[in-house]
């Protein structure tokens, strides 16, 4: 049986290597601009996050309307969701707390596990607008249009040509200007003015609806752009800073700016000073750690499945696949624990201190 197994697993690797293979990755860090909304440049993961947000939405929109004493269907998973994961609140920071925390964590932690999944769709990296390219091997794209929108998509085990075989290796402007002028504006220019369209590659571009270059794709997972997962890390600090400063007012100041016993001439004030110095610093390094922990996690993912999709498609994508469900899932708690224990030591940590003082006093 296990040897019945093997050739199984080596005949789906050799055939996916053979006839299913991706095209090279293109590892680009920055998110990719893919149309203008009056001033504002619309990136792919920008684009992407709309959607995420508008499922999120019409999840609340179906399932609010059914909740029931007794759950069941649609909703009854939605509940039971939100339930186990405020029952985690509850454990953490007490009934009280949680229903002043819960809000801002689950939100946190229902959209970063929503924008990881999304981005593990088919859909990814596949569809979008064509760019020029750069490099002397390039893959040969095919493109279509959809309600009078050009579009351009990675074909099955897709073809590559050299650059400068005017033949085989049509590019992305020659494409546009065999078209026609309607998909010039989603097409990058080459540098240099005008590009030279010649008959061969008119033939290649317009009859076929091939082009080789770049692809800016329409769809890319929302972490993988380092400023989304900033703005979550922002958000998180400001509402941990909101609480402690609601529950303890001007006086959860003091473990940031604690000049007391310096003011009454204790010169081991400047103690406190320096511990207050490192409590602000480490205050602040947390949204650096937010950020690059999540960025990197979801970066580093997208990337070993590109490179797995080119290299051994079928089998081990599979397995690799499997792993990024499972920290797609762990990052998003991560996230939203972290924001919950520092928000919990903020609101807390100035009685448990007092308590501490009064135990040693007496």
């Amino acid at each position: 049986m296990k040897l019945v197994i093997a050739i199984v697993v080596i005949a789906l690797m050799a055939v996916g290597f053979l006839f299913v293979k991706g095209p090279s990755p293109a590892i680009v860090v920055a998110p990719e601009h893919i149309f203008n909304l009056g001033p504002i440049e619309v990136t792919n993961t920008m684009f992407t996050s709309w959607w995420v947000v508008g499922i999120l939405c019409l999840i609340a929109v179906f399932a609010g309307p059914r909740m029931s004493v007794v759950p069941s269907g649609f909703s009854g998973v939605v509940e039971g969701a939100l339930s186990a994961f405020y029952g985690i609140v509850v454990q953490v920071a007490g009934e009280q707390n949680a229903r002043r925390f819960f809000w801002v964590v689950s939100t946190i932690f229902f959209y970063v596990l929503m924008s990881n999944y999304f981005g593990l769709l088919p859909m990814n990296n596949v569809i979008g607008k064509p760019e020029a390219g750069h490099g002397e091997k390039q893959v040969i794209f095919q493109t279509t249009s959809i309600a009078g929108l050009d579009l351009a998509y990675i074909k099955v085990n897709p073809d590559e040509c050299e650059v400068g075989d005017p033949e085989g290796c049509p590019t992305a402007a020659e494409h546009s200007a065999a078209l026609g002028a309607r998909s010039s504006a989603s097409v990058s220019a080459q540098p240099g003015g005008a590009p030279a369209v010649t008959a061969a590659s008119e033939e290649a571009g317009a009859k076929e609806g091939e082009f080789s270059g770049l692809l800016s794709p329409w769809f890319r997972s929302v972490n993988t752009d380092v400023n989304a997962p900033l703005a979550i890390a922002i958000f998180s600090f400001i509402f941990v800073e909101f609480w402690g400063l609601s529950a303890l007012g001007f006086g959860y100041l003091k473990k940031f700016f604690n000049f007391g016993r310096l003011l009454h001439g204790n010169p081991m004030g400047v103690i406190d000073v320096f511990v207050g110095v490192l409590e602000l610093v480490s205050e602040l390094s947390r949204m650096v750690s937010f950020t690059f922990r999540l960025f990197g996690n979801v970066f580093a993912g997208e990337v070993l499945l590109a490179m797995m999709t080119f290299l051994v498609p079928f089998v081990l994508v599979n397995v690799f696949y499997g792993l990024e469900l499972f920290v797609g899932l762990i990052q998003a708690f991560v996230f939203a624990m972290l924001t919950l224990v520092f928000a919990q030591t903020a609101v807390t940590s100035h009685d448990s201190h007092e308590g501490e003082h009064g135990e040693a006093h007496h």
